[in-house]
């Protein structure tokens, strides 16, 4: 693909990836985060019998994004007295980078053609490991922004956020590596590939608990509901950025929400078949270049704004968890079980990948059915049939 628009503008691949990286920031990332927190609010409403946003912009509220954002831009932006100002300065900005780092490596689509040419910023043949340095990026961030506040909730705040975003990456990481094996390869435009045909094709049918367990990690690292610990506002006032307000507020705000948004479309890129649809693409659309394009981003598009609503879903749904909860569901339940899938996925990989489905599914309903014969429940229902 670069090679054909080398030919036809004049401009190397390495600069045609630059402009493709800032157009999908302003054009794509940008309205997304807006259209984002709109929905949520609409979203959260709903599920709390609330109308949500109905003044600004007409009775859905349509402009209430638009208008917060102003107010945002319009705050004083208020630096502590005492506080370390270069990197109180620094550590919105590399919060926020990674966030955008993330869709270098994401294809949201393709071109169609014999080889189907993705429409993709960066194809890196290491693309794995792309993704867990630029995770951990935000770590730095984050204790940054609780350090240079000079306050004691931020920094505390900062500890907690260092505490679950080290505890989560490991096991969110890790979950990739079951598709690795299958993939054989670390390139998420080879993983898409691979899931080519119909749905069962799909990683999250061949690995349902490394995705079950890159859902939970996810969230966690985005640092939602249920696992918002450092920005627990009921306790640390607003956590590791208490301190900041108008721009550089805004620009943590920004991040966690181009967050959510990048590890949804990992998770459709990774297990849910990225730009192919659950059946075969017809033959009169995958003739057309421009048709497939379209079709592959409209596919695309709809498995991320299914696994956002899943993530508002379950913030207003779930409560917070304390922090050795938190802490504990990583360290003894999520690191063994993941450790556990690689295993289990390289030995069942011997045999091809339905060998490694069955596999896995078989593991769940055994685990499902000694964990039902293990409650009360179960058991006083089995005796009152016996009598």
């Amino acid at each position: 693909m670069n090679a054909l628009l080398d030919a036809f503008f004049g401009i190397p691949p390495f600069w045609l990836g630059a402009i493709g990286s800032v157009l999908v920031i302003f054009l794509v990332v940008l309205p997304a985060v807006i259209v984002m927190v709109l929905w949520e609010r609409k979203f959260l409403g709903m599920l709390t019998q609330r109308p949500g946003p109905n003044r600004v912009g007409g009775r859905f509220g349509l402009l209430q994004t638009v208008a917060d954002a102003l107010k945002l831009l319009t705050k004083e932006d208020f630096t502590p007295k005492d506080a370390d100002h270069k990197l109180f300065f620094i550590a919105p900005v590399l919060f926020m980078a990674p966030t955008f780092l993330v869709y270098a490596v994401i294809p949201f689509g393709h071109f169609g053609g014999k080889d189907y040419a993705p429409a993709i910023i960066a194809d890196l043949r290491t693309g794995v490991f792309f993704l867990a340095a630029v995770f951990s990026i935000h770590t730095v961030a984050i204790l940054m922004a609780g350090w240079a506040s000079n306050n004691k909730y931020s920094l505390m705040g900062g500890i907690r956020g260092v505490a679950q975003a080290i505890s989560y990456e490991l096991p969110l990481v890790f979950s990739f590596l079951g598709v690795v094996l299958l993939t054989g390869s670390m390139s998420t435009v080879d993983m898409v590939r691979a899931q080519d045909g119909w749905f069962y094709n799909w990683f999250c049918f061949a690995q349902p608990v490394a995705f079950l367990i890159y859902l939970i990690c996810a969230v966690a690292e985005v640092n939602r509901v249920p696992f918002d610990i450092p920005e627990a506002e009921s306790e640390l006032v607003s956590g590791f950025n208490t301190e900041y307000s108008g721009m550089r507020f805004a620009m943590f705000f920004l991040a966690e929400y181009a967050s959510l948004l990048a590890v949804s479309a990992l998770a459709a890129t990774v297990f849910l078949g990225g730009w192919n649809a659950p059946f075969p693409t017809p033959a009169a659309i995958a003739a057309s270049t421009v048709g497939m394009f379209v079709w592959s981003v409209a596919w695309f598009t709809l498995k991320v704004a299914v696994l956002i609503t899943v993530a508002i879903w379950v913030r207003g749904t779930l409560p917070r968890l304390r922090a050795d909860q938190l802490m504990n569901f990583a360290w003894k339940a999520l690191v063994p079980l993941v450790l556990i899938n690689i295993f289990a996925t390289g030995l069942l990989g011997l045999w091809g990948r339905p060998a490694v489905a069955a596999g896995m599914w078989l593991a769940i309903a055994l685990f499902w059915a000694y964990g039902a014969a293990r409650t009360p429940r179960f058991h006083e229902r089995r005796r009152r049939v016996a009598f």
